[in-house]
C-alpha cells in the first residue's frame, strides 16, 4: 500500500490535532511544575536527618519509581470505584492523567533535586552560617538558587520525558494527541501516515519548549557572562559614592573590661577522637592572636567553635561578658546567632557564593538582618571593595576573579557586618604564593585599625609581624602562648622555637622548588 503523503499533510490543518496539542501542553507543563515543586520537598525530606521524614519520602519515592505508569493511571482513573467521594475529581479524564503523572513525576524530581542539593559544597551554608542567618533562609538564599541550576539540564530532560509520557492517558479516553491519531486511523485505517503526523506534532512540540527551557538555562549559566570590569569613568562615579559612607570607629574597651572572648575549658570530640582537651583562652579586645601548630592539633576546630560551626561538647564561649556558646547548644539557638553577628570569619577556601556578584555577595548578609537599607548596603560594599583594592571588579562573579582577589572580597563580606572580632582559618593556604600578599596586607591593615582578631596561619614570619600572641597548639592542648618579643629572643620554650624552626625551613624549600 503506497504511503498517502497527501492525507499526511492534511493533518496539520485539523482544529482536532491542534487542541489536543493544547491538552498534550496543559498536562505535561502542568504535571512537570507540580511534580518539580512537590519534588524539591520530598528530597529536602529524604535528605533529613529526621527518620519519621526521611523513611517515609523513601518508601514513596521506591514505590512510584517502580510503578509502570500505565498501571498508575487506569489505577488512579479507576479509584472512585474503591473511594467514592473521589469521583467528582478522577472521573475526569484529564485530571485523572495529571493526579498519576504527578504522583510519578515527584518521585523522579526528588532524586534530581536531591543530586542538585547535594551538590552544593557544604562550604556554602557555612558561609552563611559565619553570616548569622538561619537555616531556613539558608535554603532560600543561598542552597536552592544553586541546587536550582546544577539541576536544571536533568529537570529540562525531565519535561521532554514528561510530553511523551502524556500519550499513556489516552487508555482513560483523554483526548489528546495519540487518541485524536488512533479515532482516525480506526475510520480510515492509514495507520502510518496517521502515527507520523502524531510524531511530527510531539517533536515540535518538544523543540519549542526545549528551546525556551535550554534558553532559560543558557541565561542561568553564569559561565557564559562576560566579566564586568568598571570603566575610569564607572569607578569615579563610584568613588563619590564611597565617599559618602562614614567608617564606623570600633569601641575600645578601657581597663577592667572583659575580654573580647574567653574560651574556658572547651571540649570537643568527632566520635571517639578528642580534638580539643580543655582549651583555656582569654583574648583581649584590639588583640590579634596567631594559632600555629601541626596538621591535626585543632587549631581550625578550635576557630570553628567560636563562632559556633563546631558545637562543644564541654565548656563554655564568653563574648565580651555575656553568655554566648554553651556545650551541646543548637546552630540556631538565638543567642548564639545574636552573638555570631559580632564575629566575622574568612575561611580558607573563601566559601563565596558562586550565584551572587560580588557586591551581592557583600551587601546580602546586612540587609538579611536589617542593619541598613539596599542603597546605604551597597555604598558600603563600595567602599569595602575599594578598600581592599577590587573596585573595578565589583559587578563581576566569584569564578571570574582570581584567588587572591576572592580571598579580598570575603574579607569585605565579613566585614559588611561590622563585626567586633575577626576570624581567619589559615587564610592564604589555598593561594599561590604570589597572591598571598596582597591578602596578608589587607589584613594587616585591619591590625593597624585596631581589629580584634584570630588568625590560623601556617605563615610563621606574618604571625611575628603582626600577632601580639603567638599561640601554638599540639594534640589538642595550648602548648605555648608567648609574644613575638619573647620567641624571637628565644623565651617561649623549645618546642615552639623548634615548631617555628622547621615551618620556616619548609616554606625555604617550598620558595626554592617553585
Amino acid at each position: 500500500m503506497q504511503y498517502d503523503w497527501s492525507y499526511f499533510f492534511s493533518l496539520f490543518s485539523m482544529t482536532s490535532f491542534w487542541k489536543a496539542c493544547i491538552t498534550v501542553i496543559e498536562l505535561s507543563t502542568l504535571a512537570w511544575l507540580i511534580g518539580m515543586v512537590l519534588g524539591f520537598f520530598l528530597a529536602s525530606a529524604k535528605l533529613s536527618t529526621k527518620a519519621y521524614l526521611r523513611i517515609p519520602v523513601g518508601i514513596y519515592i521506591w514505590f512510584f519509581r517502580s510503578v509502570p505508569l500505565l498501571v498508575l493511571v487506569v489505577f488512579v482513573y479507576n479509584l472512585p470505584q474503591l473511594i467514592p467521594a473521589t469521583g467528582s475529581v478522577l472521573s475526569n479524564p484529564f485530571l485523572a492523567g495529571l493526579f498519576a503523572l504527578v504522583l510519578t513525576e515527584a518521585a523522579y524530581m526528588a532524586e534530581i533535586h536531591r543530586g542538585g542539593l547535594i551538590s552544593v559544597a557544604k562550604g556554602q551554608k557555612e558561609a552563611g552560617r559565619a553570616l548569622a542567618i538561619g537555616g531556613v533562609s539558608i535554603q532560600r538564599l543561598i542552597v536552592i538558587p544553586q541546587a536550582f541550576r546544577i539541576s536544571l539540564p536533568t529537570l529540562i530532560n525531565e519535561y521532554i520525558t514528561v510530553v511523551k509520557l502524556t500519550s499513556l492517558v489516552s487508555v482513560i479516553s483523554l483526548t489528546e494527541l495519540l487518541m485524536v491519531g488512533q479515532r482516525l486511523y480506526a475510520q480510515n485505517f492509514l495507520v502510518m501516515e496517521t502515527l507520523s503526523a502524531v510524531a511530527v506534532y510531539y517533536v515540535m512540540i518538544v523543540t519549542v519548549f526545549g528551546f525556551l527551557l535550554q534558553y532559560l538555562e543558557r541565561k542561568l549559566d553564569l559561565n557564559l557572562r562576560t566579566p564586568q570590569t568598571l570603566s575610569d569613568q564607572a569607578l569615579e562615579k563610584l568613588r563619590s559614592v564611597v565617599s559618602t559612607v562614614s567608617n564606623k570607629s570600633r569601641a575600645q574597651q578601657g581597663p577592667g573590661a572583659a575580654p573580647a572572648l574567653q574560651l574556658k575549658k572547651i571540649h570537643k570530640s568527632y566520635g571517639q577522637h578528642e580534638v580539643l582537651k580543655g582549651i583555656d583562652l582569654n583574648i583581649a579586645s584590639g588583640e590579634v592572636i596567631s594559632i600555629i601548630g601541626p596538621s591535626g592539633s585543632g587549631k581550625t576546630s578550635l576557630i570553628r567553635t567560636i563562632n559556633g560551626l563546631e558545637s562543644i561538647d564541654q565548656g563554655e564561649i564568653v563574648l565580651f561578658g555575656h553568655d554566648f556558646i554553651t556545650a551541646k547548644d543548637h546552630p540556631n539557638n538565638l543567642r548564639m546567632r545574636k552573638g555570631v553577628q559580632h564575629i566575622g570569619m574568612v575561611f580558607q577556601n573563601f566559601n563565596l557564593f558562586p550565584h551572587r556578584t560580588i557586591v551581592d555577595n557583600i551587601t546580602m548578609a546586612p540587609r538579611f538582618h536589617g542593619k541598613v537599607d539596599r542603597s546605604e548596603a551597597e555604598a558600603q560594599a563600595y567602599a569595602l571593595l575599594d578598600k581592599v583594592g577590587l573596585l573595578a571588579h565589583a559587578h563581576k562573579y566569584p569564578h571570574q576573579l582570581s584567588g587572591g582577589q576572592q580571598q579580598r572580597v570575603a574579607i569585605a563580606r565579613a566585614l559588611a557586618m561590622n563585626p567586633d572580632i575577626m576570624l581567619f582559618d589559615e587564610p592564604t593556604s589555598a593561594l599561590d604564593p604570589e597572591l598571598v600578599g596582597e591578602v596578608l596586607k589587607v589584613i594587616r591593615d585591619l591590625a593597624s585599625e585596631g581589629m580584634t582578631m584570630v588568625i590560623v596561619t601556617h605563615e610563621m614570619e606574618f604571625a611575628l609581624s603582626i600577632s601580639d600572641r603567638v599561640i601554638l597548639m599540639e594534640n589538642g592542648v595550648i602548648q605555648a602562648d608567648a609574644s613575638p618579643c619573647d620567641i624571637r629572643k628565644d623565651n617561649a620554650g623549645e618546642r615552639i622555637k623548634q615548631f617555628m624552626g622547621v615551618e620556616a625551613a619548609q616554606a625555604e624549600r617550598e620558595l626554592v622548588s617553585a
